[in-house]
Parts: structure tokens; sequence; C-alpha cells
């Protein structure tokens, strides 16, 4: 029983130490894209000075757009980093500013009622989950108590 015990603490510590280890990686790559997004980001400020300015800015907004949704999948790596979960509102944001980032796309382009029905259902059900989420988070039960 005892060295069962032991074997588990063992076998659980070596299993936060990797993840831990791999998750660094993962920040580090997560960085290194985020500088890569901003870089390419300013590279194509250059079709600014372009005749077609609307698909400049299309372009523009959405490589900022990009940029914040690795931002947020960045707060999601560094939350697990830190408190060792997932926080669920860090997910939903991270999606809401990726469908945000397609909603803004679709103002360049030609798109079928059926379509954009279906990503305002998609928003407007995200948003009920955030704030059903930060309505009955556990941190803020335990505060109410």
């Amino acid at each position: 029983m005892w060295k069962e015990n032991v074997i588990d603490l063992k076998l659980t510590r070596f299993f936060e130490i990797s993840a831990r280890a791999l998750l660094s990686l993962l920040i580090f790559a997560i960085l290194l894209a985020i500088l890569a997004a901003i870089i390419g980001t300013f590279h194509d400020l250059r079709l600014v000075m372009g005749h077609d300015m609307h698909g400049a800015f299309r372009t523009i907004l959405v490589d900022v757009l990009t940029v914040l949704a690795i931002v947020e999948v960045l707060r999601t790596a560094l939350a697990y980093f830190t408190e060792g979960r997932v926080k669920v509102t860090y997910i939903i944001d991270t999606v809401l500013v990726t469908v945000l980032t397609e909603v803004m796309a679709f103002w360049y382009r030609d798109m079928n009622w059926e379509k954009i029905t279906m990503v305002i259902a998609l928003v407007l059900s995200l948003a009920a989950v955030r704030i059903i989420t930060v309505r009955f988070s556990p941190r803020r039960l335990r505060e109410e108590l």
C-alpha cells in the first residue's frame, strides 16, 4: 500500500514536470508566432501605398485580429502554467476573437444570409456562455459564501 502511494506520487510528479516543460516550449512557440505575425503585419503596411486601399486595410485588419487571437491563446497557456488548470473564460475569449476576426473578413466578401445568421448565432451563444461562466465561476461562488 505504501509503495503504491510512493509510485503514484512519483508518476504524478513526473507528469507535472513533463507537462510544465512541454508547456514552456509551447509558450515559446506562441511568442515566436506572435512576433512573426507582428512582422507580417508591418510588412503588409506596404500595401497601403498601393491603389487598393480597401484591400490593404482588410489585410491589415485581419492580421491585427489574428495577432489578438494568438495573444488569447498565450493567455490561456499562461493561465494553465500558473494555476494548473485551463479557464473556460479564456478559451471562450479565444474563440470569440477568432470568430470576430472571421466576421470582420465577412465585411469584405459576398456571403449568403444563412452563413451570416449562423455566425451571429455562434457569437451570441458564445457571449451567453461567457456571461454564464463569469456569473457562476467557482471563485465567485466561494467569495459569495
